[in-house]
């Protein structure tokens, strides 16, 4: 049990303790005090109006106060009332410390404040100004549940226990080691987790010191094994369905207060490429699309490369009639194939950048801008040709397909395009084995990152590359695992 520091104790003397409230928050304009009597004794109210409700306040709480008969004497009396028989909605727990007063206030609580007593009492009228439930924008599925987490930690839980209604789901509340004391939530099924994954998770986030927490990201590099593995450590998601879902399989999802994401983890490769469609659609439909999204993630890592590698080293794998078109058209331009393709890649990632970045108002302006000055000025000026060009934007559009590996594509296809323009097919040969060694070499709390698509087993079949009928796969998930 932690000590606590004497200075930290909440004083008897009720003027201490308001003079410790004005003291902190005095000048802020959203903070509120009102001195009152009950019975005979000085009593004092504190809250901040942005996060706590004035009227909630009078309804809820003062207005069954003046409604109670008892003559209070002493504080101490009054703190027992109000915790154990009076009807006033109000934590169980009574105040002690000033660091616990702070928090109470900052989570949009209302104190009591009470003369000659050295605790205080907190009443549930927050109220704070909140985004209402709306749509994903980020992940556009066709069927399932059309809601999206918000910036409110609780009701992010409570859209999840809407959803998983069993007894067994579990929400442990956890205060960061920030300037802020930033909430965050573990949210898991204590009957499918594994013991030692929830463990270590607890563990590692209890140890982490950040200067500020606004994302569930932010603890991403900490859950990492390897700092220069490139490959997510945990996926996210701005649906309550999709991690419902992964909570069902065992998973723990991380939901940070002030972020409408939520983290999963573990997470592994072939997650990146499934979809709440997939199961709302039929199995063949189903494996076609997902078989789709894997080579659309090769085009775009290696599609370019592959480009560059075969234009300067291995022209002979080129048949006769496009080589003849490619030749012509590198011709025209002064610039190498590799060096092409990087600077289309590069321009193509400066549009993408500033169209997203930009205000709405003008972000379409951006993008046609960019896309008149890349395509047409640049080809017509002899500076890039136009099978770079037609390659870059496929790979480009390809990197679309799977947009939670967006930045993992870009740097893989970069290091490709340099490793082949340089070395050639040995260049190529060497960026191919790089990655697969990340992804063999990432083991999220001990599990193979790449199952279940390596090694091949049932599970490869059942749901990884492709998908079965849903009479055999409800069978497999039985026990919630793939």
């Amino acid at each position: 049990m932690p000590v606590i520091r004497k200075e930290d104790k909440l004083a008897l003397d009720l003027q201490a303790n308001k003079a410790f409230l004005q003291a902190c928050f005095g000048d802020s304009l959203d903070y509120y005090s009102k001195d009152l009597m009950m019975g005979r004794v000085h009593c004092c109210i504190a809250l901040f109006t942005g996060l706590s409700s004035p009227e909630k306040l009078t309804v809820m709480a003062l207005s069954l106060l003046e409604q109670e008969k008892t003559e209070f004497q002493q504080g101490t009396q009054l703190c027992r009332y109000l915790l154990t028989q009076s009807r006033i909605p109000t934590e169980s727990t009574p105040i002690t410390t000033k660091s616990v007063l702070v928090e109470r206030l900052a989570n949009g609580l209302a104190v009591f404040l009470i003369d000659g007593c050295p605790c205080a009492v907190a009443l549930s009228t927050q109220e704070m100004p909140q985004r209402s439930v709306s749509n994903p924008g980020g992940e556009g599925n066709m069927h399932g549940p059309q809601e999206a987490f918000t910036e409110m930690l609780r009701s992010n839980v409570s859209l999840l226990r809407r959803q998983f209604r069993t007894k067994t789901f579990v929400a442990e509340l956890h205060i960061a080691h920030t300037h802020a004391k930033t909430e965050y939530c573990l949210c898991y099924d204590k009957e499918r987790v594994a013991s030692d994954t929830i463990q270590t998770l607890r563990h590692r986030l209890e140890e982490v010191q950040l200067p500020v927490l606004l994302d569930s990201s932010y603890f991403a590099s900490f859950l990492k094994q390897d700092k220069l593995n490139l490959f997510p450590a945990a996926a996210y998601t701005e649906r309550p369905a999709t991690a419902c879902a992964r909570i069902c399989e065992g998973k723990v999802a991380i939901l940070v207060s002030g972020s409408p994401f939520a983290m999963i983890v573990p997470s592994f490769f072939s997650e990146h490429f499934e979809s709440l469609d997939d199961y709302s659609s039929g199995a063949v439909f189903a494996g076609m699309i997902r078989l789709l999204k894997y080579l659309a993630f090769l085009l775009s890592v290696f599609g370019p490369g592959v480009y560059v590698m075969a234009l300067t080293y291995a022209p002979e794998i080129i048949p006769v009639r496009l080589l003849s078109t490619l030749a012509q058209a590198e011709v025209q331009t002064p610039l190498s194939p590799m060096l092409e393709m990087l600077a289309v890649t590069l321009l193509l990632e400066i549009v993408r950048e500033a169209g997203l970045r930009a205000p709405k108002a003008i972000s379409h302006t951006v993008s046609l801008v960019g896309a008149l000055i890349i395509g047409e000025t640049a080809v017509s000026a002899g500076i890039v040709s136009v099978p770079v060009l037609t390659m870059a934007a496929a790979a480009t559009v390809a990197t679309l397909a799977v947009p939670s590996l967006y930045e993992q594509t870009i740097l893989f296809r970069f290091v490709v395009i340099l490793l082949t323009g340089i070395f050639g097919v040995p260049g190529f040969a060497c960026g191919a084995l790089l990655i697969l060694a990340m992804a063999c070499g990432s083991e999220p709390f001990g599990y193979d990152y790449l199952y279940p698509l390596m090694p091949l087993c049932g599970a490869t079949v059942r749901d990884g590359f492709v998908r079965t009928i849903w009479t055999s796969l409800a069978k497999s998930r039985g026990e919630g695992q793939k």
